[in-house]
């Protein structure tokens, strides 16, 4: 190899490293734009946090007034109270979510940045070092003693040998420099995945809030249609509801008991539960009320004994699981509802009902249509007292009644 072939390749791996060092700073450039932008983001993201603390302060403080509000909850002014809270509070669940979402939006560009700045980052690493690594191997015919015959001096030489190892070194750091940024885009990757996820679940979570509104606006102005903003009036219907729900809880007990001393030894083998256990009546949507609600309006009265769900009004009720009808009856206007006997002891309770699909004594399979759902005030099944469309689900063991929640999937 002549001299002029040396010059040549010690030539170009200089300009080689120079353009290693020229695109580092090209993309520190690209870097400062790009990191005044997600600067600008976090700003934002500090700013929508701050915001939804504030949020969560007036969320507390709705929850305060609806619990000081419930000690008045005897009165008509009392229930107003607690509907004009929950509304407030409604909302501020809506706009606490929107923020959410918001934030959520917010790191997702985020991210979305920095994994483009290291993705392009690699493809830049990618390409010098495999540039490096065909002129290298491109000249890999050069040996030792030829490179030390074609320089002038021994110095020479070494001054050659050293850069070459600058070089190899320097493609080492850069293979290093690569795999953390490929694990560091890695990352970004699947954090924005999860972000995505979350922000679906927000989503629904919104439009949950949106119909939680839109009810407890409903309740407020059915209770003042079922008042006409009477105290005393409201009285009357308060006292309804406690001699219904006493009437029926001592109904109820009485079936269980009575229903299963009359049943055959055959009756009680098709009673065993399947493996599935209970399944939801309706399709699952939003529980209102849970049981023993701590934010039930007519706690002073009674302990709430299952759970609300929202269902339009002549939704299709199924059977949670297999068992015999031991209650179905309507009378007109007033509380009405279905009652299941199961096996281990289990009975379900399905209120509120605004058409019955079965009859005392029928043989029910699981998931079969039961009843259609109802609850708007002043229709059929709907009881002295109910602020809307819904269904009112107990699950009772050995006749007493228990959380439903621990029976469902």
């Amino acid at each position: 190899m002549t001299n002029k072939k040396i010059k040549i390749l010690f030539i170009i791996l200089c300009i080689l490293g120079f353009s290693l060092n020229t695109s580092v700073i090209a993309r520190g450039m690209s870097d400062e734009q790009v990191s005044n932008e997600i600067k600008q983001l976090n700003d934002q993201i500090k700013n929508n946090k701050d915001k939804m603390q504030d949020i969560e302060d007036k969320k507390a403080q709705y929850t305060k007034n609806i619990a000081d509000a419930q000690a008045q909850a005897d009165t008509l002014k009392g229930e107003m109270a607690i509907l004009d809270n929950r509304i407030a509070a409604a909302e501020i669940d809506i706009e606490n979510t929107q923020g959410q979402i918001d934030q959520t939006n917010l790191e997702m560009k985020k991210i979305s940045i920095e994994i483009k700045r290291k993705t392009e980052e690699i493809a830049k690493d990618k390409q010098n070092i495999a540039t490096t690594l065909k002129l290298i191997y491109k000249q890999d015919d050069i040996g030792t003693l030829e490179i030390l015959l074609m320089n002038n001096s021994f110095t020479d030489f070494l001054n050659r040998i050293k850069y070459l190892e600058d070089v190899n070194r320097g493609i080492g750091d850069s293979l290093e420099s690569l795999k953390q940024a490929q694990a560091e885009l890695e990352k970004n990757q699947a954090a924005l995945e999860v972000k995505e996820k979350n922000l679906k679940t927000l989503a629904a979570t919104l439009e949950q809030n949106k119909l939680a509104l839109e009810s407890d606006k409903a309740d407020k102005t059915d209770v003042l249609d079922e008042t006409k903003n009477s105290e005393m009036k409201y009285r009357d219907l308060v006292a309804q509801l406690k001699d219904q729900q006493d009437a029926a809880a001592t109904e109820i007990s009485n079936l269980e008991k009575s229903v299963r001393e009359k049943m055959s030894s055959l009756d009680k083998n098709k009673l065993v539960l399947n493996e599935k256990g209970l399944i939801w009546p309706v399709p699952k949507n939003t529980v209102t009320t849970y049981f023993h609600d701590p934010d039930y309006p007519f706690r002073y009265l009674f302990e709430h004994p299952g759970v609300d769900v929202r269902a339009p009004q002549q939704t299709t009720i199924t059977a949670a699981a297999s068992g015999y009808v031991a209650h179905a009856q309507m009378k007109g206007t007033a509380y009405a509802y279905v009652m299941l006997i199961h096996g281990n002891g289990i009975s379900t309770v399905y209120g509120h009902v605004n058409k019955i699909l079965v009859k005392e004594d029928d043989f029910v399979v699981q998931g079969q249509p039961i009843a259609l759902s109802g609850g708007l005030p002043g229709t059929l099944g709907s009881g002295p007292f109910t602020t809307g469309p819904h269904l009112h689900f107990e699950v009772r063991q050995d006749g007493v009644p228990v959380d439903p929640m621990d029976y469902l999937p």
